[in-house]
C-alpha cells in the first residue's frame, strides 16, 4: 500500500519535543540523557499511529520508550497524539530500523516490540522482514542479556516464517507462542492492542504471537 505524503510533516516531527533528531547522538544514553533515568527501556520498530506504545507508556512511567517508525506521514499522527497527552517517558525516532545498531548501543535495550510488521512477501525480500535472522542479529547487538522481543501479526505466513528463523538461529529460542491470542488466556492476559489488531480481530482473523530471547 502506497502511503499519502502530508506535506510538512517532517518539520512538525523535527521540532516536535518528542522527536529524537540525531539519535546516534546519544547512542549509549538514552536513559541518562534523553529521559534523566535509569529506567529499563523498551522500543517498538515499525510503531504506526502509537496506539500501543502510548498506551503502554501511560500504564508504565516507570519504564523509558522508545518508537521507531520510517515514514513521517505515519509517525506524525503519533506525534500529534503524544504533544496533546504529554507522556514524558515516550519519545520516537524517524529512521530505517535497517541502521538499529548504530542508534543504540550494546545492551542498552531491554525489550524490542514488532507489532503487525510488513511481511514483505516476495522470497526476495526476505531479508528485509523484521524477524528475519539477519534482524535477529542486529537485535543480538542492542539488547540486554535478559532482554526478549515480543512479535503479533495477523499474517501465518510471516509469522510461521518467523518461528523456523528463530527456531535455526544458533542464539534465539522461543520463550512463549500462540496463535489465536484472544483465545489464550495465558498470553492475552495484560495484552494491548495496535490499530491494526483491533481491525484484524474485528474481521474474525486470529492474532499470532511469540516471545523469544537468547
Amino acid at each position: 500500500m502506497r502511503l499519502r505524503n502530508i506535506p510538512g510533516a517532517g518539520d512538525v516531527i523535527e521540532n516536535s519535543p518528542y522527536n529524537i533528531a540525531d539519535p546516534k547522538s546519544f547512542k549509549g544514553r538514552y536513559k541518562s540523557e534523553v529521559f534523566g533515568n535509569d529506567n529499563e527501556l523498551h522500543i517498538e520498530i515499525g510503531m504506526g499511529k502509537g496506539q500501543f506504545l502510548t498506551t503502554l507508556a501511560k500504564n508504565n512511567p516507570n519504564i523509558n520508550y522508545i518508537g521507531i517508525e520510517r515514514y513521517t506521514s505515519v509517525l506524525l499522527r503519533a506525534v500529534q497524539k503524544v504533544q496533546e497527552e504529554e507522556i514524558p517517558n515516550l519519545r520516537f525516532i524517524c529512521f530505517d530500523a535497517s541502521d538499529i545498531m548504530e542508534v543504540f548501543a550494546p545492551n542498552e535495550v531491554d525489550r524490542i516490540y514488532l507489532n503487525f510488521s510488513d511481511p514483505w512477501p516476495k522470497d526476495r525480500h526476505a531479508k528485509r522482514r523484521l524477524t528475519s535472522s539477519t534482524f535477529l542479529n542486529r537485535y543480538n547487538g542492542i539488547l540486554t542479556k535478559e532482554g526478549h522481543i515480543e512479535f503479533k501479526t495477523d499474517n501465518r505466513d510471516l509469522f510461521d516464517f518467523s518461528v523456523e528463523e528463530i527456531e535455526r538461529h544458533a542464539l534465539w529460542h522461543i520463550d512463549a507462542l500462540t496463535y489465536d491470542l484472544h483465545n489464550d488466556s495465558t498470553m492475552n492476559e495484560g495484552n494491548v492492542m495496535t490499530e491494526y489488531e483491533e481491525k484484524f480481530s474485528s474481521q474474525g482473523n486470529p492474532i499470532c504471537k511469540l516471545i523469544c530471547s537468547r
